[in-house]
C-alpha cells in the first residue's frame, strides 16, 4: 500500500503563499488518484482538492477554488498543493490521502473516491 508523507507548511501572514508537498512511497503511484485535506482543532476533517492519476482532473472545495491548486508529478512520486491568497480561516493540519479503495473508519469518501492511507499531516498557520 503506498505511504504518505506530507511537508511543506508552517507560519505565513493572511495573503501569502505556501506550496505543500506529498511524497509517496512505492512504484504504483500513479495508480492512485490524490487528495489534500484539512483539519482544524476542534473541528471536522475536510475535504480541500484531489488530482486524478494522471493529473488530467482536479477538484477543489469551494473554499478553496481560486486560490489553490493541485499538480502532481508522477516521474516524482509526488502531489503539490499550491496555497494563495492564504486567509487565517485556512489555518489547519494538512493531510494528503490515496484512493486507494480500502474502506474502513478512516476513510473520506469524496464523489467516487474512498481515501485512505493517510500521511502524518502538515502544519499550516495563517496569522491576520
Amino acid at each position: 500500500q503506498v505511504q504518505l508523507v506530507e511537508s511543506g507548511g508552517g507560519l505565513v501572514q493572511a495573503g501569502g503563499s505556501l506550496r505543500l508537498s506529498c511524497a509517496a512511497s512505492g512504484r504504483t503511484f500513479n495508480m492512485y488518484a490524490i487528495g489534500w485535506f484539512r483539519q482544524a482543532p476542534g473541528k471536522d476533517r475536510e475535504f480541500v482538492a484531489a488530482i486524478s492519476r494522471s493529473g488530467g482532473r482536479t477538484y477543489y472545495a469551494d473554499s478553496v477554488k481560486a486560490r489553490f491548486a493541485i499538480s502532481r508529478d508522477n516521474a516524482r512520486n509526488t502531489v503539490y498543493l499550491q496555497m494563495n491568497s492564504l486567509k487565517p480561516e485556512d489555518t489547519a493540519r494538512y493531510y494528503c490521502a490515496a484512493d486507494v479503495g480500502k474502506k474502513d473508519a478512516t476513510t473520506y469518501y469524496y464523489g467516487a473516491f474512498s481515501f485512505g492511507s493517510w500521511g502524518q499531516g502538515t502544519q499550516v498557520t495563517v496569522s491576520s
